[in-house]
């Protein structure tokens, strides 16, 4: 086979190499536009474990590679004249001249052919020069070739909200540094790393809007280091910062990030009645965010997996650069998620910058989501143990109780809310359950929320309860609006309350246009066959376009008795004995369809503008508000995103919050979605956690997390981060009722106080998983540390 790789970066070079070395009898080039010696950028970082990865690729060039790195363990976060320090990260950094000099080196060993200084934008054109068969396009993030083909690559281009200038420096750094600095026009941040003996890289990031405010725009190179040496200065030692190229200034010098995403990788030519293809590579297919140090990592990568797919001489060349791109596709989409929430916190920093120090940096640590709160115990018990224990007094103080003495992981910390003290941080989430007759609730609900409770809750939230009639979702739901109901209510809060430490809550809703369909199990969504009740909602609409019932719009009438129905179930839940009112404004039911633009479309004061639109639920807040105690709190659930072109946005679920919490609001409980079936939604670990995020800490108002939450290991990252104030847990309840003692049982947490019924059980389990843990302790292989380790020694 006679290969070209257009682009003598890591990723071409490695590749080359790759191939050669696999295949000697094959013919590999590498064309790079830039003579052999040039480069930009200073060093590069690689994670241990990526080390391991080239070990298993190539073990000369690893060799070489890990003799030339770098190596440090900890990560130094400073922030408002404070320093928080955790080790145990394994990182290495080389500089991009050495690395590439050292691949270029074994490329010759093997008989790679290296083409440098040739201008290359044409890939067909290539082929043809040197009869090729395959031509691997790894141009770099301005790719001609990409850009050649955009009709069949089809690219997205994103240029990010932050301007970065990439520099150096000869004050040697002995850990990953990150510092950040407020100015008068906003916050700057720098990434330090040392990357050889006497240089360390030096970015330095700020947003677009403090950028321009600061007059970096117009300042000439010598004006902009000086700018940033006077900014960091605390941190230089008085050593200068170096730029790469002398000709840059203003927006030149100072980038905004591209983060590019490539819909296909292939494309094939006709070349002399020959088809050949041309196969993307590294930042020409995709791009991470520098600060998760992943774009030589993704390329390095790339190549490794296109060499292993081209081994096999069975399979024909369509076929092995198809499973290439499916194979990749599948790990960049992930680093390209953990990269994303990286780079919006960088983006967004002004919004964590209230936190205490000690938060700030477990916010920024954990960033990414790839790293959990039990991966940083394993890299630094040490750090993680004064972490909880800082975490533990807060709370402690927070709820008016003594402080502990030992660390306390952060989801068995306490919580107050008004006058109610919540033993820890993990609410069972309403779940619909359409086990209601006529709206009263029997002995299913008795052992379903009682079972729960017992469970290791701290608040155990009953499902979506109407009020009134022709308010359920299905004839199934539970209801408020009879003495009945109240009474039934009553027994099982009565229960909780007399044989748990748990509080109850109860959700208060009106399904509108989403009402009158049947129990999920005959058909979620799917109207009733018969005895349907009429439909309102905020304007007429049918939630299954051609399918669902018809609802037409509320008159001010209608709007008038349905809060009365509010007011009343609010009482009915106080004379229960309830602790907790959650108004259920979320998910396309009726509060949820005037706040959203895609079901409001009303001419009157309810519609148009946000304020308008909220205008109803608010007013149906202070309703309730006004009847329900001042100690008991009120939490308002929202979608904070409707995933469809139009529809409300996490901007507008900040300003929704806001006007909540003026309201008297004492917590915002963050869901997304389902108030249109045309939505997109983006799934995966904790993927709503980001709205309770930014509405915690932009808002200013506590918030509930809520969506594929399912380990104590999401629970406490989130709350050690200050991503919210507390857990909802669904599904994982349903599985097992008792999750959250599972849950302490199985992180090694001793202190979570069960039944006494259940003590025994404890005890089992907790001998039963310890047992587990030190049998894989015992069977556990080498790390990827380890084996970059021994690698080096050898």
């Amino acid at each position: 086979m006679n290969i070209v790789c257009v682009g003598g970066g890591p990723a071409g070079l490695y590749f080359g190499l790759l191939m050669k070395k696999r295949h000697p009898d094959y013919a590999v080039t590498v064309v790079e536009r830039n003579r052999a010696s040039d480069t930009f950028g200073w060093g590069v970082v690689f994670s241990d474990q990526t080390l391991g990865h080239l070990a298993g690729a190539d073990e000369e060039s690893a060799r070489a590679i890990l003799q030339s790195f770098n190596h440090w363990d900890a990560i130094d976060v400073h922030f408002r004249g404070r320093s928080v320090s955790s080790g145990g990260h394994g990182f290495c950094g080389i500089g991009r001249r050495r690395l590439l000099n050292l691949l270029q080196e074994r490329c010759a060993q093997l008989g790679v052919r290296l083409e440098f200084d040739t201008e290359v934008g044409d890939d067909e054109a290539l082929a043809r020069q040197f009869g090729a068969d395959l031509v691997v396009a790894c141009d770099g993030v301005n790719s001609a070739i990409r850009n050649r083909h955009a009709d069949v690559f089809q690219p997205e281009v994103e240029r990010r909200h932050c301007r970065f200038v990439w520099l150096g420096t000869r004050k040697k750094f002995d850990a990953f540094t990150f510092a950040f600095e407020e100015t008068e026009h906003g916050w700057f941040q720098a990434h330090a790393y040392q990357y050889d003996g006497d240089t360390s890289t030096f970015i330095i990031e700020t947003p677009e809007e403090t950028w321009q405010a600061a007059g970096l725009e117009a300042m000439d190179q010598p004006d902009a280091l000086a700018f940033c040496e006077r900014l960091f200065a605390r941190y230089l030692d008085g050593h200068p910062l170096m730029a790469n190229a002398a000709h840059l200034r203003g927006s030149a010098m100072w980038i905004r990030f591209p983060r590019i995403a490539c819909r296909h990788w292939i494309h094939w030519n006709s070349i002399d009645g020959r088809r050949v293809p041309t196969v993307l590579m590294g930042d020409a297919a995709h791009t991470a965010h520098f600060s998760i140090g992943s774009g030589t990592k993704l390329a390095l990568e790339d190549a490794i997996e296109l060499a292993r797919c081209l081994d096999d001489p069975s399979d024909r060349l369509a076929g092995a650069l198809a499973t290439y791109e499916a194979a990749r596709r599948i790990e960049v989409l992930k680093l390209q998620s953990a990269a994303r929430n990286s780079m919006e916190w960088f983006e967004n920093v002004a919004r964590y910058t209230a936190m205490e120090a000690e938060q700030f940096a477990y916010s920024l640590l954990t960033r990414s989501q790839r790293l959990s709160h039990e991966n940083l115990r394993l890299r630094d018990p040490a750090y993680v143990g004064g972490f909880e224990r800082w975490f533990a007094q807060r709370a402690a103080h927070q709820a008016g109780l003594p402080a502990p003495d030992s660390p306390v992981p952060p989801m068995f910390t306490p919580y107050k809310v008004r006058g109610l003290l919540l033993k820890n941080r993990i609410i069972v989430s309403p779940m619909a359950q359409y086990s209601a007759v006529d709206g009263t609730v029997g002995d299913f609900h008795l052992a379903h929320l009682g079972a729960r409770a017992l469970g290791g809750a701290a608040l155990v939230m009953a499902e979506m309860t109407c009020v009134s009639a022709d308010a359920r979702i299905t004839p199934g739901c539970p209801g408020l609006y009879a003495p009945e109901h109240t009474a039934a209510w009553k027994r099982i809060v009565d229960f909780i309350h007399a044989n748990t430490d748990a509080k109850i809550g109860v959700q208060l809703g009106h399904a509108g246009a989403k009402g009158s369909t049947r129990p999920m199990w005959d058909g979620i969504d799917l109207p009733l066959d018969s005895g349907n009740w009429p439909l309102v909602s905020a304007s007429s609409q049918q939630y299954l376009q051609g399918v669902s019932q018809l609802a037409r719009e509320a008159t001010l009438e209608d709007l008038a008795r349905i809060k009365a129905g509010f007011v009343r179930a609010a009482q009915g839940a106080l004379d229960a004995g309830f602790d907790w009112i959650e108004l259920h404004c979320a998910h396309g039911y009726l509060l949820s369809s005037f706040i959203s633009p895609l079901t409001n479309r009303r001419q009157d004061a309810y519609g148009g503008s946000l304020e308008n639109r909220c205008r109803y639920p608010l007013e149906v807040f202070a309703a309730i508000r006004a009847v329900w105690p001042i100690e008991l709190p009120i939490s308002v659930r929202v979608s904070a995103h409707d995933w469809v072109e139009g529809g409300l946005t996490p901007s507008d679920a900040v300003a929704m919050a806001r006007l909540f919490r003026l309201a008297g609001a004492d917590m915002i409980d963050c869901s997304s979605g389902q108030v249109s079936k045309d939505e997109q939604p983006v799934y995966g670990r904790m993927f709503q956690t980001p709205f309770a995020d930014r509405i915690r800490n932009e808002a200013g108002i506590p918030t509930i997390a809520v969506g594929s939450i399912y380990e104590a290991d999401h629970v406490n990252g989130i709350i050690s981060a200050g991503r919210a104030d507390l857990c909802a847990v669904a599904r994982p309840h349903l599985a097992n009722p008792a999750w959250t003692l599972n849950e302490a049982a199985r992180i090694g947490y001793t202190g979570a106080d069960w039944p006494r019924q259940y003590r025994p059980g404890k005890l089992q389990l907790e001998r039963n998983l310890e047992r587990e843990r030190q049998v894989q302790a015992a069977n556990a292989g080498l790390s990827p540390q380890q084996l970059a380790a021994r690698l080096l020694e050898g």
